[in-house]
Protein backbone atom coordinates (compact mmCIF):
# COMPACT_ATOMS: atom_id res chain seq x y z
CA UNK A 1 0.00 0.00 0.00
CA UNK A 2 2.82 2.34 0.75
CA UNK A 3 4.36 1.50 -2.57
CA UNK A 4 1.12 2.23 -4.26
CA UNK A 5 0.81 5.65 -2.65
CA UNK A 6 4.42 6.37 -3.48
CA UNK A 7 3.84 5.44 -7.12
CA UNK A 8 0.76 7.65 -7.27
CA UNK A 9 2.68 10.57 -5.78
CA UNK A 10 5.59 10.04 -8.21
CA UNK A 11 3.14 9.78 -11.11
CA UNK A 12 1.35 12.95 -10.00
CA UNK A 13 4.67 14.83 -9.69
CA UNK A 14 5.76 13.56 -13.10
CA UNK A 15 2.44 14.64 -14.63
CA UNK A 16 2.76 18.07 -13.03
CA UNK A 17 6.34 18.40 -14.36
CA UNK A 18 5.25 17.39 -17.88
CA UNK A 19 2.26 19.73 -17.69
CA UNK A 20 4.53 22.57 -16.53
CA UNK A 21 7.05 21.98 -19.33
CA UNK A 22 4.34 21.71 -22.00
CA UNK A 23 2.42 24.68 -20.61
CA UNK A 24 5.44 27.01 -20.51
CA UNK A 25 6.47 25.91 -24.01
CA UNK A 26 2.93 26.60 -25.26
CA UNK A 27 2.91 30.08 -23.67
CA UNK A 28 6.34 30.83 -25.15
CA UNK A 29 5.19 29.79 -28.65
CA UNK A 30 2.01 31.80 -28.26
CA UNK A 31 4.02 34.96 -27.45
CA UNK A 32 6.29 34.33 -30.46
CA UNK A 33 3.23 33.80 -32.64
CA UNK A 34 1.73 37.12 -31.50
CA UNK A 35 5.04 38.93 -32.14
CA UNK A 36 5.28 37.42 -35.65
CA UNK A 37 1.65 38.28 -36.38
CA UNK A 38 2.38 41.87 -35.35
CA UNK A 39 5.46 41.98 -37.64
CA UNK A 40 3.44 40.55 -40.53
CA UNK A 41 0.73 43.17 -40.03
CA UNK A 42 3.36 45.95 -40.00
CA UNK A 43 5.04 44.59 -43.15
CA UNK A 44 1.66 44.29 -44.89
CA UNK A 45 0.87 47.93 -44.10
CA UNK A 46 4.33 48.98 -45.32
CA UNK A 47 3.89 47.03 -48.59
CA UNK A 48 0.43 48.53 -49.08
CA UNK A 49 2.06 51.98 -49.35
CA UNK A 50 3.86 51.00 -52.56
CA UNK A 51 1.90 51.24 -55.80
CA UNK A 52 1.35 48.11 -57.79
CA UNK A 53 3.83 47.62 -60.65
CA UNK A 54 2.51 48.75 -64.03
CA UNK A 55 0.76 46.07 -66.02
CA UNK A 56 2.92 46.77 -69.07
CA UNK A 57 6.25 46.47 -67.26
CA UNK A 58 7.51 43.64 -69.48
CA UNK A 59 6.56 45.61 -72.60
CA UNK A 60 8.30 48.72 -71.31
CA UNK A 61 11.46 46.71 -70.61
CA UNK A 62 11.36 45.23 -74.11
CA UNK A 63 10.85 48.71 -75.62
CA UNK A 64 13.76 50.12 -73.59
CA UNK A 65 16.05 47.28 -74.70
CA UNK A 66 15.00 47.83 -78.32
CA UNK A 67 15.67 51.57 -78.01
CA UNK A 68 19.09 50.88 -76.50
CA UNK A 69 19.93 48.44 -79.29
CA UNK A 70 18.76 50.97 -81.91
CA UNK A 71 20.83 53.73 -80.30
CA UNK A 72 23.90 51.50 -80.20
CA UNK A 73 23.55 50.58 -83.87
CA UNK A 74 22.66 54.14 -84.94
CA UNK A 75 26.17 55.33 -84.26
CA UNK A 76 28.54 54.45 -87.07
CA UNK A 77 31.54 52.21 -86.64
CA UNK A 78 34.75 54.02 -85.79
CA UNK A 79 35.39 56.52 -88.59
CA UNK A 80 38.73 57.49 -90.09
CA UNK A 81 39.74 60.89 -88.64
CA UNK A 82 41.66 61.82 -91.82
CA UNK A 83 38.53 61.24 -93.89
CA UNK A 84 36.50 63.38 -91.50
CA UNK A 85 38.96 66.26 -91.86
CA UNK A 86 39.04 65.83 -95.66
CA UNK A 87 35.22 65.80 -95.79
CA UNK A 88 35.08 69.07 -93.80
CA UNK A 89 37.66 70.71 -96.08
CA UNK A 90 35.94 69.45 -99.26
CA UNK A 91 32.61 70.80 -98.02
CA UNK A 92 34.26 74.15 -97.28
CA UNK A 93 35.58 74.28 -100.87
CA UNK A 94 32.14 73.38 -102.24
CA UNK A 95 30.47 76.15 -100.25
CA UNK A 96 33.18 78.71 -101.03
CA UNK A 97 34.59 79.33 -97.57
CA UNK A 98 38.17 79.02 -96.42
CA UNK A 99 38.52 76.38 -93.68
CA UNK A 100 41.69 75.64 -91.71
CA UNK A 101 41.85 72.77 -89.21
CA UNK A 102 43.43 74.29 -86.11
CA UNK A 103 43.58 71.36 -83.73
CA UNK A 104 42.37 67.80 -83.44
CA UNK A 105 42.02 65.58 -80.41
CA UNK A 106 42.58 61.84 -80.62
CA UNK A 107 39.58 59.54 -80.41
CA UNK A 108 38.49 59.21 -76.79
CA UNK A 109 35.86 57.05 -75.14
CA UNK A 110 33.39 59.04 -73.04
CA UNK A 111 30.44 57.87 -70.97
CA UNK A 112 27.24 59.68 -71.98
CA UNK A 113 24.19 58.70 -69.92
CA UNK A 114 25.95 55.51 -68.91
CA UNK A 115 26.76 54.51 -72.51
CA UNK A 116 30.35 54.50 -73.75
CA UNK A 117 30.81 56.39 -77.02
CA UNK A 118 33.94 57.25 -79.03
CA UNK A 119 34.36 60.97 -79.69
CA UNK A 120 36.67 62.77 -82.14
CA UNK A 121 36.99 66.54 -81.78
CA UNK A 122 38.19 68.95 -84.44
CA UNK A 123 38.66 72.71 -84.12
CA UNK A 124 38.26 74.57 -87.42
CA UNK A 125 38.65 78.23 -88.39
CA UNK A 126 36.32 79.25 -91.23
CA UNK A 127 36.30 82.54 -93.20
CA UNK A 128 33.69 83.69 -95.66
CA UNK A 129 30.51 85.69 -95.96
CA UNK A 130 27.81 85.26 -93.38
CA UNK A 131 25.60 83.36 -95.86
CA UNK A 132 28.46 81.09 -96.92
CA UNK A 133 29.31 80.21 -93.31
CA UNK A 134 25.62 79.59 -92.56
CA UNK A 135 25.39 77.30 -95.59
CA UNK A 136 28.60 75.52 -94.52
CA UNK A 137 27.20 74.88 -91.03
CA UNK A 138 23.86 73.67 -92.38
CA UNK A 139 25.46 71.24 -94.81
CA UNK A 140 27.96 70.11 -92.18
CA UNK A 141 25.28 69.25 -89.61
CA UNK A 142 22.87 67.69 -92.13
CA UNK A 143 25.46 66.02 -94.34
CA UNK A 144 26.86 62.54 -94.62
CA UNK A 145 28.04 62.22 -91.03
CA UNK A 146 24.86 61.89 -88.97
CA UNK A 147 26.73 61.69 -85.69
CA UNK A 148 28.36 65.12 -85.97
CA UNK A 149 27.63 68.05 -83.69
CA UNK A 150 28.91 71.60 -83.35
CA UNK A 151 29.84 71.85 -79.68
CA UNK A 152 31.19 75.41 -79.68
CA UNK A 153 31.16 78.31 -82.13
CA UNK A 154 32.40 81.90 -82.21
CA UNK A 155 31.56 84.30 -85.01
CA UNK A 156 33.32 87.65 -85.44
CA UNK A 157 32.47 90.18 -88.12
CA UNK A 158 35.44 91.31 -90.19
CA UNK A 159 33.44 94.10 -91.85
CA UNK A 160 30.62 96.21 -90.44
CA UNK A 161 27.68 96.00 -89.96
CA UNK A 162 27.38 92.47 -88.62
CA UNK A 163 24.50 90.28 -89.80
CA UNK A 164 23.28 92.60 -92.55
CA UNK A 165 24.33 94.00 -95.85
CA UNK A 166 27.16 96.44 -96.13
CA UNK A 167 26.69 99.81 -97.71
CA UNK A 168 28.03 98.40 -100.97
CA UNK A 169 25.44 95.57 -101.07
CA UNK A 170 27.93 92.82 -100.15
CA UNK A 171 27.34 90.38 -97.32
CA UNK A 172 29.65 90.97 -94.36
CA UNK A 173 32.75 88.81 -94.02
CA UNK A 174 32.91 86.73 -90.85
CA UNK A 175 35.72 84.96 -89.09
CA UNK A 176 34.48 81.88 -87.21
CA UNK A 177 35.86 79.08 -85.07
CA UNK A 178 34.02 75.81 -84.46
CA UNK A 179 34.61 72.83 -82.27
CA UNK A 180 33.15 69.84 -84.07
CA UNK A 181 32.51 66.53 -82.32
CA UNK A 182 32.01 63.31 -84.26
CA UNK A 183 30.53 60.37 -82.36
CA UNK A 184 30.94 56.67 -83.14
CA UNK A 185 30.75 53.29 -81.50
CA UNK A 186 33.61 52.52 -79.12
CA UNK A 187 36.26 50.04 -80.24
CA UNK A 188 35.23 46.38 -79.99
CA UNK A 189 37.90 45.68 -77.37
CA UNK A 190 36.42 48.39 -75.14
CA UNK A 191 32.91 46.91 -75.50
CA UNK A 192 34.19 43.43 -74.58
CA UNK A 193 35.96 44.74 -71.47
CA UNK A 194 32.80 46.60 -70.43
CA UNK A 195 30.68 43.44 -70.77
CA UNK A 196 32.91 41.40 -68.47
Amino acid sequence: MKTRKLLIVILAVALLAVYYILGTDYLKQRREHEALASEIAGATQWLAQFPAPPADLEQRLTDAQTSLQTANTTLPERLNSTRIINAVLTLADDVGVKAIPLMTQAWTVESINGVNISVFRLNVAVKGTFLQVSSFLDRLENGECEALAIEYATIDSITDPFGGECVYGDMPEVDTRFQIAVYSQPPATYIEEEGE
